[in-house]
């Protein structure tokens, strides 16, 4: 139980990683707020798997692009767990358009909420991690925002936005004894790669050595190590989950 007590924050957890992310920190004993934006019902079967694994669990919207609901759920949390420590940032979406032709309202919200949900659910729970005793934020981007693809120009961007907030906050919050970290998935089985094209999820199984895509535990289990104390000395890191895959 590495993280027996330790009240535990994954935004964007009802569904995909998020959700392996939420159920695995449960499963290491952490109390764990499972954020949701529109997906309630998703996150209440996430609060109930992990009530099932012996830890605790509430469901909590909020919108990570809007600042007061994140400082509303920052709240939520205090009264429900104490103070977090640890500050999981999987929140994402996207909007998926050629440059050319796409709208400054897709470069927005895709950036607002890969980006700018970052700043502000960090900003929310800052304090609570810098008071901690082992304080820890883990930012979730992607191989995307390491190699770039086409028609995700705001997804990449708003992905790669993240290497450099991580290396930032890591020096700024170094002080406290708190890490910040980032990892990087590769195409990883969840609703999101559903929607590509089964030729082009072929061609992309093609340059992966390992010939297969990740699963959320895959991804989850990183997480899972960044979050407990073995994790310590590790801060300010971009850690690719490709299966292999160049980037």
């Amino acid at each position: 139980m590495l993280l027996e007590e330790k009240t535990c924050v994954v935004t964007g957890a009802s569904r995909g990683i998020g959700r392996g992310i939420a159920e695995e920190l449960g499963r290491a004993g952490g109390d764990v707020v499972v954020n949701y934006h529109t997906s309630e019902a998703a996150a209440h079967e996430v609060v109930d798997s992990i009530e099932e694994s012996g830890a605790n669990a509430i469901a909590v919207q909020g919108n990570v692009a809007e600042m007061e609901e994140m400082e509303a759920m920052s709240e939520t949390t205090r009264r429900a767990f104490g103070p977090a420590e640890v500050v999981v940032n999987n929140a994402g979406i996207t909007a998926d358009q050629t440059f050319e032709k796409m709208t400054a309202e897709e470069w927005n919200s895709v950036v607002g909420v890969n980006l700018g949900g970052v700043f502000n659910c960090t900003q929310a729970y800052f304090e609570d991690v810098c008071d901690a005793d082992e304080g820890r934020v883990i930012n979730v981007s992607s191989m995307v925002g390491l190699k770039g693809n086409y028609g995700q120009a705001n997804y990449a961007a708003a992905k790669s936005g993240l290497f450099g907030l991580t290396r930032t906050l890591a020096l700024e919050m170094a002080r406290s004894g708190s890490t910040v970290n980032c990892i990087a998935p590769g195409f990883t089985k969840t609703d999101m790669l559903e929607k590509v094209p089964g030729d082009v999820q072929e061609s992309i199984l093609d340059q992966i050595p390992l010939n297969r895509f990740a699963a959320p535990e895959d991804i989850a289990g990183l997480v899972r190590y960044l979050a407990g104390s073995r994790s310590s000395y590790m801060t300010g890191q971009i850690l690719p989950i490709t299966g292999g895959m160049e980037w």
